[in-house]
């Protein structure tokens, strides 16, 4: 008599739902003008005061920026969370400013240690692409690139921000309803 093996159901994976550990994407339904939601997302200023940085100029594809975080403007709970990590510095490097459609950035995700040297690391790109819907603007954030992050920070990156893109959408989506009232 021959036994069967059956698979063990803990140990079982679906086809097709293998999770990506490289991107995160996140998208929100903007009901503003797409004017008002590109220069929400391409003046550096007004960028830093809703997402909680201040930059060193304006943005420009190809400019390395400097900046340091700073509590957002926009909601109370956020900002208490980024208050800790208040004055830690930080880069990006502008990739592309595509008028009204594409704004794009790479930065080093997670870079909050002070006695760390992240330059040497390779870089995120996060992309915020702008789709007309019928009932407004469709913003979609993606941060790509994880998985060439060193693998003693990658998974701790990847949650944190996959946590925070979510906090980002919700940011801009109350700037813009503020800005509008």
């Amino acid at each position: 008599m021959r036994l069967l093996s059956i698979p063990d159901p803990t140990n079982v994976q679906p086809i097709g739902c293998m999770m990506n550990t490289d991107r995160i994407e996140k998208k929100i339904l903007l009901r503003a003008p797409r004017q008002r939601v590109w220069c929400a997302l391409s003046d550096s200023t007004e960028f830093g005061s809703w997402f909680g940085m201040k930059f060193d100029g304006p943005f420009a594809p190809g400019a390395s920026m400097r900046g340091v975080i700073v509590p957002t403007s926009v909601n109370a709970d956020v900002a208490a969370a980024q208050k800790p990590y208040e004055g830690t510095p930080f880069e990006i490097t502008i990739e592309q400013m595509e008028s009204e459609r594409l704004f794009s950035f790479r930065w080093h995700p997670g870079a909050v240690e002070p006695d760390v040297d992240y330059s040497a690391e390779p870089t995120t790109l996060v992309v915020f692409l702008l789709e007309d819907v019928a009932e407004g603007i469709m913003l979609t954030v993606t941060e790509s690139g994880f998985d060439r992050i060193p693998l003693a920070r990658r998974a701790k990156a990847f949650m944190e921000n996959e946590q925070g893109w979510t906090m980002v959408v919700k940011l801009i989506d109350e700037h813009l309803a503020h800005a509008a009232s």
